[in-house]
């Protein structure tokens, strides 16, 4: 794993390491971009760290202490200034396994301390998975999973826990879902069914704006689901810091695809909130929480109908008044989520869920500030009562979103 911000130096190394070892797998992390490591990290799916001494912005030397505070974090090779230089001699002495100068890389010492700290972390390794402390980190809500190491609890329901953990197959930080595999008479019940459908949603959806998922596994008496981890939180913490008209409708244009991916494959995701967008490292979103999605293909029914799942404040009207819904009934919820990205409000509210459910069905749709105007044609259209006067599907939905990011001129300052 390198450390560095600078795209060329991470060329010039790679071409070193893979004299040595051609198929070697350099994973780059840009600290400028991707910010600190999560904190439980301790890299044990890699060899070696390769650090650099510092970027705009950033310490080298401050980051190597934070690793040297993190028991069984593995080997670090400081990348300072010169051989010689001052923080070299400080990284010595603030942990790091080796140091190597980058003025003038030498490739037989530094393929020397790459071979040496990856010979130590496979030792280090083994102990550890021997250890009584492994079998305490491998033990999620009762269920040890080996290929995992739990960091921290993220939330507990009444069905399933979730986990932050690092793997080392994926080589970062994953959450896991794991639920009790409860059995009845008839067969298995309904959280497991529901557990099982969401994963037989999301396997057939690959985009980049979808939640990724790693692994499936069933244990004895649980099931796990190991997805991606997004440590910059989700859309609303987004819409917090304030969003401009651009970002707004470039969030809202990549929703729309990536509801057109799932809607392709069958499924209905039916509760689309800033609460289930999330952001990725790179500032892109991606689509999570098909814990009350429905697939149109699965013989298997969750939910029964005429009930009512979801958001009330995101609800189509057919959806708030339990009638049939189809692919339209997102896109309504995509306008609702467009309208508070713009404005920060939600189109409708009030003191209860009824009373909200009564206006999305019966009051007119909210008008957008004087500034926005050019955009209402387009809240209008998305959030239309009759699902027939809306976008056809969500690809035509993205479609008439970028025609209006088009219509915004120049880029925006960003906020």
């Amino acid at each position: 794993m390198l450390i560095d911000d600078d795209p060329r130096y991470r060329t010039l190394l790679r071409h070193h390491i893979s004299c040595d070892w051609p198929d070697v797998e350099l994973v780059s992390y840009n600290p400028r971009v991707r910010g600190p490591l999560t904190p439980g990290f301790l890299a044990q799916g890699y060899s070696a760290v390769l650090l650099d001494h510092e970027w705009r912005g950033g310490s080298g030397l401050d980051w190597l202490r934070d690793f040297a505070g993190r028991e069984g974090f593995a080997p670090v090779i400081f990348l300072s200034a010169a051989d010689e230089s001052p923080d070299a001699a400080e990284a010595r002495a603030a942990g790091a396994y080796d140091v190597v100068g980058k003025a003038k890389i030498k490739h037989t010492k530094l393929n020397d301390a790459i071979r040496r700290a990856a010979d130590e972390q496979a030792k280090a390794q083994s102990r550890w998975r021997m250890s009584a402390g492994s079998k305490m980190a491998q033990d999620f809500a009762g269920c040890r999973l080996k290929a995992y190491r739990r960091i921290d609890l993220i939330a507990k329901g009444s069905v399933s826990e979730l986990f932050l953990a690092e793997s080392a197959e994926v080589g970062g930080v994953v959450v896991l879902k794991v639920t009790p595999a409860v059995r009845k008479e008839s067969g298995i019940d309904q959280s497991m069914e529901r557990f099982l459908q969401e994963f037989e949603i999301l396997r057939d959806v690959k985009h980049p704006n979808v939640v990724q998922i790693y692994d499936l596994g069933v244990t004895d008496d649980h099931l796990y689901l190991a997805m991606e981890h997004f440590a910059r939180g989700d859309l609303r913490k987004r819409m917090s810091e304030g969003l401009t008209a651009r970002q707004s409708l470039t969030y809202a244009r990549d929703l729309a695809m990536a509801l057109q991916a799932i809607h392709e494959v069958g499924i209905l995701h039916r509760d689309l909130k800033p609460g289930n967008v999330m952001l990725r490292d790179d500032g892109s979103i991606a689509l999570i929480d098909f814990g009350l999605a429905k697939h149109v293909a699965l013989k298997m029914e969750v939910t029964d109908k005429g009930l009512i799942f979801g958001t009330p404040h995101y609800m189509s009207p057919e959806q708030g008044h339990g009638k049939e819904i189809d692919p339209r009934s997102d896109i309504y919820s995509l306008g609702v989520m467009l309208f508070e990205m713009l404005t920060g409000k939600k189109p409708f509210d009030a003191d209860n869920h009824m009373a909200i459910l009564v206006h999305h069905a019966k009051a007119p749709i909210p008008k957008l500030p004087e500034r926005l105007s050019a955009i209402q044609s387009l809240i209008d259209t998305l959030m239309a009562k009759d699902a027939a006067a809306r976008p056809a599907d969500s690809e035509a939905a993205a479609r008439l979103i970028q025609a209006a990011i088009d219509t915004l001129g120049a880029p925006e300052t960003a906020q």
